[in-house]
C-alpha cells in the first residue's frame, strides 16, 4: 500500500510540476553551489512509467557480467597483421561523439549502439587546420585522405597555399595525392560515394587540387580569378584530372557542375561543356545512372566505369524524400559500390560519406542530423557484411565536430528530442538538444521582451524542426574537439590513441602497402 502511495504521490508531483526546481539550499555557498551543479530530482518509482529501466540494470551482477564480458571479448581478440587488399573509409561530415551519443536513441535507447561502435578498436583524431583551430571540410579532407594538413578552405594542397589565392595553388610542388592515387599507383580500383555534390569539399579531397572549395565548375573560378586562370574548377577535375578520371565509382549529386548553363536549365558552367555526356562517350561501357532502379540494374560484370548524380544539387535528406522518390539511399549506394570494386582481384580503396549529418546541424535541425547518422551507420553495417575482416580495413571517423548539445537530466527513455525535466531561471524549459550558435536563435528569443521564448511552443514535432541557439549567426559553427575514429579488420589496432587527422592515410597506407612511405610490405 505504501509503494502505491508514494508512486501515486511522484505521479501527481511530475503533473503538478513537470519541470523541477531545486528546493532552498541551507549549507555554506560552496556547498550549495556543488549542489545546483548536480540537482537531486526527485526520483519516480523504478518500475512505473515514469522512466525506462532494461530488465536487470538495477542489480549488481547485470552490469558485473558486462564488464566480465567485455574483458573476455578484448582478452579473446588479436591483431590482424594481415596485409588489407581493401581498404574502405566511411567520413561522417559533422558527426561527433555528442552527436553519435544522442544519435543512439533513434534505435530504441541510450544503451544501444551504431554499427560501428561494436568496432573492436577506436582512437581519436585533432582535427585543427594550419591555420584555424577550428576546420572546415575542405582542409580536414586534405588531412585524412593526404596525410597532410593545409589552411581552411583548401583542398589536396599544403599549408602554403592560402584561401582562394588564384595563384600560389598553379606550382604544383604545393599539390598533395590522396590515398586514392596511391592505391590506383598499387593496382588497385579506387572510388566514391557521398550523399553531397560529389564536388563538394570532402569528396573532393579524393581527386582534387584547389585553393577554393566553392570553386566547383569554372563560372566559380572566373569569378574570383578572372577568365584565363589556369585554374581547373573541381568537376573538371574529376572529369579530366589526373585522378578523377581514373575513379571506377563516382556516386552522389551535384550534375549542375558538369554541364554548360546554354545546354541545360539547371546547368552551371559557362565554357560550352557536358562533362556527363563526355563520359558516357569515353567507353560504350561506361554507365551513367540518375534514380536507385537504374543504379540497382547495373551489370557490373559489363561496366568499365559507374558515375550516378541523383540530383543536380546535394542528395535529398531522407527524411524529406517521398514513396515516389527515385534517390538511392547511403545503403544501397555503398552495397553496389561495394558490388562493384569486389571485382578486382588486387582490391580496392572507397571513400563513402554520410555529407548531410553536417549540413543538418548547420541549421539546427537535429532531428535530421540523427536520421542521417542511422542511415550512415546502415551503409557501415552493409559494408561490413558484404567484406571480409581478414582481408578488408574498415575506418569510420568524422572530419570535425559541431557545437551541438545533449544535455539535461531527463529521466531513461525521455524523448530525445523533448524537454529536459529541469527549467530554466526564467521559469521556462529548456531542451535535451541545443547548439551553442546558429540560425534558430530568432526563433527561441523574443526581441522585444528580451526574454526567451518556451521552447516547447517551436518545436512540435516536425522532422525540419529547428533547435535551440545560443547566438544569432547565419549557420551554426563547426566544433574543435577530436572526434572518433573507430577500426576494423587488418592493422586495425594501429588506429588506437590520440594523433593529428594527417595520421589517418598513413595509418591506412600502411595496412594495405600503398604510397611511398612506411608500410607493413618494406
Amino acid at each position: 500500500m505504501f509503494r502505491l502511495l508514494n508512486a501515486l504521490l511522484i505521479a501527481i508531483v511530475l503533473v503538478a510540476h513537470p519541470a523541477w526546481s531545486a528546493p532552498e539550499c541551507g549549507r555554506t555557498p560552496e556547498e550549495c553551489k556543488e549542489r545546483r551543479m548536480h540537482p537531486d530530482m526527485p526520483e519516480p518509482e523504478l518500475h512505473g512509467n515514469a522512466f525506462r529501466v532494461i530488465d536487470g540494470e538495477e542489480t549488481n551482477s547485470y552490469w558485473r557480467q558486462q564488464g566480465v564480458e567485455f574483458v573476455q571479448q578484448k582478452l579473446a581478440s588479436e591483431p590482424n597483421k594481415r596485409q588489407a587488399k581493401n581498404v574502405i573509409l566511411f567520413l561522417g561530415d559533422g558527426m561527433g561523439v555528442t552527436t553519435t551519443s544522442a544519435a543512439r536513441n533513434l534505435l530504441g535507447g541510450e544503451e544501444k549502439s551504431l554499427s560501428f561502435e561494436n568496432f573492436p578498436y577506436t582512437g581519436l583524431s585533432k582535427t585543427y587546420s594550419v591555420d584555424k583551430i577550428v576546420p572546415d571540410s575542405a582542409c580536414t579532407a586534405t588531412a585524412y585522405l593526404c596525410g597532410v594538413k593545409g589552411q581552411e578552405g583548401t583542398i589536396g594542397v599544403n599549408g602554403q597555399v592560402p584561401r582562394t589565392d588564384c595563384k600560389v595553388m598553379l606550382d604544383e610542388s604545393t599539390h598533395v595525392d590522396s590515398i586514392a592515387k596511391w592505391a590506383m599507383e598499387a593496382g588497385k580500383w579506387a572510388g566514391l560515394v557521398t550523399t553531397t555534390r560529389v564536388t563538394h569539399a570532402s569528396p573532393s579531397g579524393v581527386y582534387a587540387h584547389i585553393a577554393e572549395r566553392d570553386w566547383e565548375n569554372d563560372a566559380e573560378v572566373s569569378s574570383d580569378c578572372g577568365a584565363g586562370s589556369g585554374i581547373d574548377d573541381i568537376a573538371y577535375q574529376l572529369a579530366r584530372g589526373e585522378v578523377g578520371s581514373k575513379l571506377k565509382v563516382i556516386l552522389g549529386g551535384g550534375s549542375k557542375n558538369f554541364v554548360d548553363s546554354s545546354l541545360e536549365s539547371w546547368g552551371k558552367r559557362t565554357d560550352g561543356l557536358n562533362l556527363i555526356d563526355e563520359f558516357k562517350s569515353a567507353s560504350e561501357k561506361n554507365v551513367y545512372v540518375t534514380t536507385a532502379g537504374e543504379l540497382a540494374a547495373v551489370d557490373v560484370t559489363k561496366t568499365d566505369r559507374l558515375l550516378g548524380l541523383f540530383n543536380d544539387d546535394h542528395l535529398q535528406y531522407l527524411m524529406e524524400t517521398t514513396v515516389e522518390s527515385s534517390q538511392p539511399t547511403l545503403e544501397q549506394m555503398t552495397r553496389k559500390a561495394i558490388e562493384y570494386m569486389s571485382q578486382n582481384e588486387q582490391g580496392y580503396f572507397l571513400f563513402i560519406e554520410g555529407g548531410r549529418i553536417d549540413q543538418a546541424h548547420h541549421i539546427n535541425q537535429a532531428r535530421m542530423a540523427l536520421n542521417e547518422t542511422i542511415e550512415f551507420s546502415k551503409a557501415i553495417a552493409a559494408a561490413q557484411e558484404l567484406t571480409s575482416e581478414d582481408d578488408t580495413l574498415l575506418v569510420v571517423t568524422a572530419d570535425h565536430s559541431h557545437v551541438f548539445t545533449y544535455a539535461g537530466y531527463s529521466y531513461r527513455g525521455a524523448d530525445v528530442f523533448g524537454k529536459t525535466p529541469v527549467n530554466g531561471h526564467d521559469g521556462k524549459p529548456y531542451m535535451v538538444l541545443s547548439y551553442a550558435n546558429g540560425p534558430s536563435y530568432e526563433n527561441f528569443y523574443d526581441a522585444e521582451t528580451k526574454e526567451r521564448k518556451d521552447p516547447t511552443t517551436v518545436v512540435k514535432g516536425a522532422h525540419d524542426d529547428e533547435f535551440p541557439s545560443g547566438v544569432p549567426i547565419d549557420m551554426d559553427s563547426h566544433g574543435g574537439d577530436d572526434v572518433p575514429v573507430y577500426a576494423l579488420g587488418p592493422w586495425a589496432h594501429l588506429f588506437t590513441g590520440v594523433y593529428e587527422q594527417s595520421t589517418i592515410p598513413h595509418l591506412m597506407a600502411y595496412a594495405s602497402c600503398v604510397g611511398e612511405g612506411h608500410t607493413m610490405c618494406k
